[in-house]
């Protein structure tokens, strides 16, 4: 396990590919982190939000956490996402991910009849309890988060053993990362906070000193030139993320499980190629099914 450095850049969420029946596309998975790792991201994350964990069986969450960290052999740090409906839920699968061999842990309180603040606190307790690697505390907007004030985030990093990131991605994030960073009292056990929401606010992100993102772009002149496709992203989260990695060869299917959005249509697809053609010089990796 990777644990003697912290956890710094562009940990890039991975996608969960499907093949045109909805099923798990292994191969898929596997050459996306191979596209990953060839991209130069730092570390890779599985199966949170954009990975469509909330469409995936136990079973699933587990085979995809393996393959990924399989797949990666120790070439860059894998955060295995450990979310569960009660906090012995996400326990028991905070046990499993250690089994596999994950590096850190990621956990967003339960997604549905959330318990309140002192649950909540029990609740990343039991998961830090049983926790043998750094736990990454993500505090996202609705319908799937549910926003945790800043005191109670830096109460959980100032007094759980193993709590040492914070992925804020609540509204404002960029606020809410400043009042968390600032109400932390133990400097020393604190590693960092990330940003979240597809890097849309990176810059202003990394100004209040966030160690990294989930993920997003690492330099202002390519973050101002990808920002049309982030902005276009933003209307189709999901349907974007995977047919951008099919087009570049990483998936072989674009296929979404339970869309809450619109598929592209044909105006959709022509201002997609654009966006596209303008970024090529960018988006020198090509997958295997290019």
């Amino acid at each position: 396990m990777q644990q003697d450095k912290p956890f710094r850049g562009v940990f890039v969420i991975v996608v969960t590919p499907f093949d045109e029946q909805g099923n798990i596309d292994e191969e898929s998975l596997r050459a996306e982190v191979e596209f990953c790792l060839e991209a130069g991201v730092h570390g890779l994350v599985i199966p949170a939000n954009a990975s469509e964990w909330f469409t995936l069986s136990d079973a699933e969450r587990r085979r995809a956490s393996e393959i990924v960290v399989e797949q990666t052999r120790r070439r860059a740090p894998v955060v295995l996402s450990v979310t569960g409906g009660s906090q012995w839920a996400a326990v028991e699968m905070a046990q499993a991910a250690q089994d596999i061999g994950a590096d850190g842990l990621m956990a967003m309180p339960p997604p549905l009849k959330p318990p309140l603040r002192d649950g909540l606190f029990e609740y990343y307790r039991g998961i830090s309890q049983i926790a043998r690697v750094p736990i990454i505390i993500q505090n996202c907007h609705p319908p799937l988060g549910t926003p945790m004030p800043p005191d109670l985030l830096a109460r959980m990093v100032d007094e759980l053993p193993q709590v040492d990131y914070v992925k804020e991605e609540a509204d404002p994030c960029t606020h809410l990362m400043s009042q968390v960073s600032e109400l932390i009292k133990d400097r020393a056990k604190f590693k960092g906070i990330f940003g979240g929401q597809a890097g849309r606010f990176f810059m202003n992100e990394a100004a209040r000193g966030a160690c990294g993102t989930m993920p997003a772009w690492e330099t202002r002149h390519i973050y101002y030139r990808i920002l049309p496709l982030l902005t276009m992203e933003s209307l189709y989260p999901m349907v974007i993320y995977k047919e951008v990695l099919r087009r570049r060869g990483a998936i072989r299917t674009a296929t979404v499980r339970n869309p809450s959005h619109a598929p592209l249509d044909e105006v959709d697809h022509r201002e997609l190629d654009i966006l596209l053609d303008e970024l090529s010089d960018l988006l020198t990796v090509k997958g295997p099914f290019a």
